[in-house]
């Protein structure tokens, strides 16, 4: 059984040099890295830690921050800071207040630029991995005579080895550049760090990079959100498909979570990582019996994340669809069988209604929480979800017995979820998360005493502790499971409004209501975006408006790198906090699948925009079977009898959705839409 334990940890934020912590005040982290080494370009402007600052990371080993092997315990990322002498005057380097940070493409490569000056120079920094095939990262520092009186000899020390180089700078006039590059020798798990004399850039690596996904959207915010999601997801997962879930906090992986990012790869062209990410979790993270893994660990079946079958199967299929690849399934078939099977057990099944039970919910929570043995809404969603996966799977091999069975199976499930008379997850047609074994809601939990749980939580305080709402509950309605349409769906999204701001100021949704946080209060990203894409489908462009704002007034709006969650966090015994990738996974879907409205199905491709205010035209190119699928989408202002253009085939069309058939050669589609 779990042990309350499992998720305390022993690194104390307080102790050590400031840059040990995750969270500092007003800090972005920029991610970049090539499955060979990870590296991460920390900017801290309100002068907690060091203003700069490079954390060069093993993506095969999940560790903490203070391990970095950039990290020293004494100064910590001070020394990975470049020092300017100027003839031989007092030693500047970069200054909160005066340090701006992006991203930036080198030859299709992302990269992040830091921008800093001091009174005699201006220096602009690029970091970036240059190829594919080896585990290095180059450091490009371009420095100018900024007095336009005095010629100045420039001396440039950066940290690891404290590699120096000087230079002559006429004031003005010459811009010199110096290179750098850091090596991880994996063997004996350091970085060596070298001066160069010039940078090549791998073709390559410029090629592959410039065949990803490229979205416009004709609005600042929504392109920043998109380039620095498709940059990053893939930049912290190693070459063997390895991701922490919780980028240096928790150090564990999970079906559910890699999932996700399976999705965001296949959205940005990453298709090979996608497989590679696939083939990891079947081959490790699945049993021989088919359950599994969640933080890295097998359950008893009272704690199994019923979902996560569900999850996999699910991202499965959409390889399949956006690939063509049918040899990842049919190699790993058996395995395959085992996950859609292992849900459906007689040790899961409530026989009077055919739901899924035990004693674990979405977030994770558990009996030392007070959840109580019953029905969850989100096990019953993504196992049906995922049996229609699976059954879409089997056709795909000729296995139609199975594809049958599981049909039936998916379907009987989701007509019990919406509509059992007594154990449905709906009650006065609104969703709710969880329903005891006797058909009674369970809307609030209370812990065993003694719960061993810290003190301070909102879950150990005086009072109700309730379980609705809970942003999983929206899930069913961006996902079209139920009809974004319906008083069903209405209902469920306004229920969740309660979740905003609750119990803080500034915004987002919580991921349920804070009483029954078994954490800290505080507003969640990535669920926060659950709700935002299932506002969307329901056609509300204010509330989609709100999560997207919020989102760009929290810390690492820069760099598009967010927190799973902001509030006051436990640490410890709980884990500092750290970068969600998840969060990137449901931004890239946001943006594709549902203002673009790009969605794939068994035998076609749906197109179905949703235009913010403001944004008038949308284009995007992605990769799908292996040819480029091209689109310019733009918001008509009057119908005419033929709204677009095309070279693809089209099945059908209308003046809000197109359907295109999957292609075999590169399209292009310009099409008008009207409301």
């Amino acid at each position: 059984m779990i042990d309350e334990k499992e998720h305390f940890y022993d690194d104390d934020p307080h102790k050590g040099h400031p840059d040990c912590r995750t969270r500092l005040k007003d800090a972005s982290y920029f991610f970049l890295g090539n499955g060979l080494i990870s590296a991460a370009v920390q900017v801290s402007p309100s002068g907690e830690g060091s203003p700069m600052g490079l954390l060069l990371m093993d993506p095969d080993k999940l560790r903490k921050k203070r391990e970095a092997l950039s990290f020293d315990p004494a100064s910590g990322l001070e020394d990975t800071m470049i020092e300017v002498v100027f003839n031989g005057d007092q030693r500047n380097s970069p200054h909160g207040s005066g340090i701006s940070a992006g991203w930036k493409d080198i030859d299709c490569i992302p990269a992040v630029f830091v921008e800093w000056s001091t009174s005699q120079v201006k220096v602009t920094e690029f970091f970036f991995c240059p190829d594919l095939h080896s585990a290095t990262l180059v450091r490009i520092i371009k420095i100018k005579n900024i007095t336009n009186k005095i010629p100045g000899s420039v001396q440039i020390i950066t940290g690891i080895l404290g590699a120096k180089q000087s230079v002559s700078l006429e004031p003005s006039v010459d811009e010199h550049e110096i290179y750098f590059i850091y090596e991880f020798d994996k063997k004996k798990e350091k970085v060596n760090l070298r001066n160069i004399t010039s940078i090549r850039i791998d073709p390559h690596a410029s090629e592959l990079w410039g065949k990803k996904t490229q979205a416009e959207f004709k609005h600042p915010l929504l392109n920043h959100y998109f380039i620095s999601s498709r940059n990053q997801l893939p930049a912290v997962i190693s070459r063997s498909g390895t991701a922490d879930a919780g980028i240096w906090q928790y150090n564990r992986e999970w079906v559910r979570d890699h999932s996700m990012m399976v999705m965001g790869l296949l959205l940005t062209g990453h298709h090979k990582q996608a497989r590679n990410m696939l083939l990891r979790l079947i081959s490790i993270f699945v049993s021989p019996e088919g359950d599994c893994m969640d933080s890295s660990e097998r359950r008893h079946p009272d704690e199994i994340e019923l979902d996560q079958n569900g999850e996999l199967l699910w991202a499965l299929w959409n390889y399949m669809l956006w690939t063509n690849d049918r040899s990842l399934a049919r190699e790993h078939w058996e395995k395959i069988e085992k996950i859609a099977r292992f849900p459906l057990k007689e040790v899961f099944r409530h026989s009077p209604s055919g739901l899924l039970m035990n004693r674990r919910d979405y977030w994770e929570r558990h009996r030392l929480h007070g959840i109580e043995p019953g029905m969850e809404l989100a096990h019953q969603f993504f196992v049906s979800v995922g049996l229609e996966a699976a059954a879409a799977i089997a056709r795909a091999l000729d296995k139609n017995s199975q594809a049958e069975g599981w049909n039936n199976e998916a379907d009987r499930l989701k007509k019990a979820m919406l509509y059992d008379e007594k154990y449905s997850l709906v009650e006065d047609n609104t969703f709710i998360t969880r329903r005891g074994f006797d058909g009674t809601v369970q809307d609030r939990i209370q812990p065993p005493t003694p719960a061993h749980l810290p003190p301070g939580l909102p879950l150990t305080s005086p009072g109700d502790h309730f379980l609705d709402p809970d942003t999983s509950v929206v899930l069913p309605i961006a996902m079209h499971f139920i009809s974004p349409d319906s008083e069903l769906a209405k209902n469920t999204l306004e229920s969740c409004e309660v979740l905003w701001g609750q119990a803080w100021e500034g915004g987002g949704y919580g991921r349920y209501h804070y009483t029954s946080e078994a954490d800290s209060a505080g507003s969640w990203p990535f669920p926060s975006l659950f709700i935002a894409r299932a506002w969307t489908e329901a056609g509300y462009q204010d509330k989609v408006l709100r999560i997207l704002e919020w989102l760009n007034t929290i810390p690492g709006a820069v760099s598009g790198a967010w927190f799973e969650f902001y509030g006051k966090r436990l640490s410890p015994p709980y884990p500092q906090v750290g970068v969600t990738p998840w969060t990137w996974c449901e931004m890239l879907m946001l943006l594709i699948n549902h203002f673009i409205g790009l969605r794939l199905k068994e035998k076609s491709i749906l197109i179905k925009p949703f235009f913010l205010p403001g944004v008038e035209v949308m284009q995007l190119r992605l990769l799908i079977r292996e040819q480029y699928v091209s689109l310019k989408l733009e918001k008509g202002s009057s119908p005419h009898s033929e709204n677009y253009f095309t070279d693809g085939t089209i099945i059908k069309a209308s003046s809000h959705e197109i359907e295109l058939a999957y292609p075999d050669k590169n399209i292009e589609l310009h099409a008008y839409f009207y409301e």
